[in-house]
């Protein structure tokens, strides 16, 4: 299992600001709970070839986890590709259908978030573009998906991020107001999600996005991994 990356350079945001007590976390998927990125350069590259397109490096793929198919294909392929979405999501699904579960690795610091959230009393939840029954395979092989109160993919919305849908669904479900939820995320894409669903934000350093790339978005917190979220709640109280 590939550890999270911790990157030396991350901060506690200069204004600290301490949290009220939400009443649901919200936990992006991919590089926030689980690092998948060894299927998904599998899946994006066949699907590439498939439609005679030339391979993207790993880091460049890396760089697209999160986003959706159509975003995915003209970051990598380039605009003049974006019209073969539905080609490239088919060969993607394809491939996806064998391998993703199996190579897509939770971080031991998920089963530490969850944990804490108990402890606290705060309800915790998932909103990703990865679809959800692949979330949810993967959470029950590790014992974790009692965890969660509500997970919403990204089968389950008609627009993904950094549209607010998804994020929408979950408060609904959780009977919340976005206004009493924290959203937690690896990429910008996250940040701006959650902004435009009117909810606090904290990053994670544990995918490729840079601490200082979260900066405009003016986040509660940056933290190196999901399981220091418990410290934000012991804050709080």
């Amino acid at each position: 299992m590939r550890e999270p990356r911790v990157d030396a350079a991350f901060v506690w945001h200069d204004e600290i600001r301490m949290l009220s007590q939400p009443k649901a976390v919200l936990f992006d998927f991919d590089y926030t709970l689980a690092d998948s990125s060894s299927a998904v350069v599998d899946c994006c590259n066949g699907a590439l070839a498939s439609l005679g397109l030339r391979p993207a490096t790993e880091d460049d793929i890396r760089r697209t986890i999160g986003l959706s198919i159509p975003d995915t294909l003209a970051r990598l392929a380039g605009e003049e590709h974006r019209h073969r979405e539905q080609e490239f999501r088919t060969h993607w699904r394809k491939r996806s259908d064998v391998i993703m579960v199996e190579q897509t690795y939770l971080y031991d610091e998920a089963h530490t978030a969850v944990a804490a959230l108990r402890e606290w009393g705060v309800a915790a939840g998932i909103v990703s573009t990865k679809w959800r029954q692949r979330i949810v395979d993967v959470l029950e092989r590790e014992s974790l998906v009692d965890g969660f109160s509500v997970i919403v993919g990204g089968d389950d919305v008609a627009e993904n991020k950094p549209d607010p849908e998804g994020l929408l669904i979950a408060t609904r479900l959780l009977g919340t107001a976005p206004a009493e939820v924290i959203y937690v995320g690896d990429s910008t894409t996250d940040a701006k999600a959650a902004e435009r669903a009117g909810m606090r934000f904290v990053a994670v350093l544990s995918g490729v996005t840079e601490a200082h790339e979260f900066d405009e978005f003016a986040p509660l917190r940056v933290l190196p991994h999901v399981g220091e979220i418990g410290n934000c709640l012991i804050e709080a109280r």
